[in-house]
């Protein structure tokens, strides 16, 4: 990555290189409600035009991932699509800016991307490649669960009976009593919550077949579950 000047305004942030063949990857960042609008600040300095704020909150204490762990506090998740030679500098200014290193700070990861449509950034993205960058490289799976509200906590209970460590629960609303969200062709309606879920590799299979059994996500209508790869990861005490 070739080196660029520091901006006067904040030394403390990098801007990425010129990357050929670049490739997307979706970015998340959980922080404490009221810090999105930083994530996103952070996000234009490297290079990242913007971002989506959708607040959450913490199910659990436990001390291993004790920022996902934080049960009653309000969240807020960042999402954050950008190239992959911008999204890894964005990552490392986020956890050095607001402290990840710190317990309780935050947490973010990025998820690879397949294909984009409808962005500025154009359509046909490649699959992102394993990159070098986050601190805890190829190590988790982020879990996302869909379920009816009020469901949200059997799904995290089983999550850490069977080694899990914390989770946010986002309360999902539809845009009308007409018209819903759909993700994989499962409606995502106001009475709905998605649970998001960070563990190890693993322990994946073991934390989505004690959810399965415990929540009957196989049967019509109860949910759906589905596992994401994730590349980097920042702010998870060990």
């Amino acid at each position: 990555m070739a080196k660029h000047k520091i901006p006067k305004k904040d030394k403390n942030i990098v801007k990425a290189g010129a990357v050929k063949n670049e490739v997307f990857k979706l970015y998340l960042v959980i922080v404490h409600h009221g810090t999105g609008s930083k994530v996103i600040h952070i996000a234009k300095e490297s290079g990242i035009p913007g971002g989506t704020i959708i607040l959450g909150k913490g199910t659990a204490q436990n001390p291993v991932l004790k920022f996902l762990a934080l049960a009653d506090y309000r969240k807020e998740i960042v999402m954050v699509l950008g190239k992959a030679g911008h999204g890894e500098v964005f990552l490392a200014n986020v956890s050095k800016k607001l402290k990840f290193h710190k317990p309780n700070s935050g947490i973010a990861f990025s998820i690879p991307v397949n294909e984009i449509v409808g962005s500025k950034y154009g359509a046909g993205a490649r699959p992102a490649a394993n990159t070098s960058g986050g601190e805890k490289m190829e190590m988790y799976h982020s879990i996302f669960v869909i379920v009816d509200r009020g469901n949200a906590k059997e799904v995290v209970d089983a999550a850490n009976e069977s080694g899990a460590k914390g989770a946010t629960v986002i309360n999902a609303r539809g845009s009308g009593i007409h018209e819903t969200s759909k993700l994989f062709a499962f409606e995502i309606e106001p009475e709905k919550e998605i649970v998001m879920i960070l563990v190890r590799r693993d322990i994946t299979e073991k934390v989505t077949r004690a959810i399965k059994e415990k929540s009957s996500i196989d049967e019509a209508g109860k949910g759906i579950m589905f596992v994401q790869s994730v590349d980097e990861v920042y702010g998870i005490q060990e």
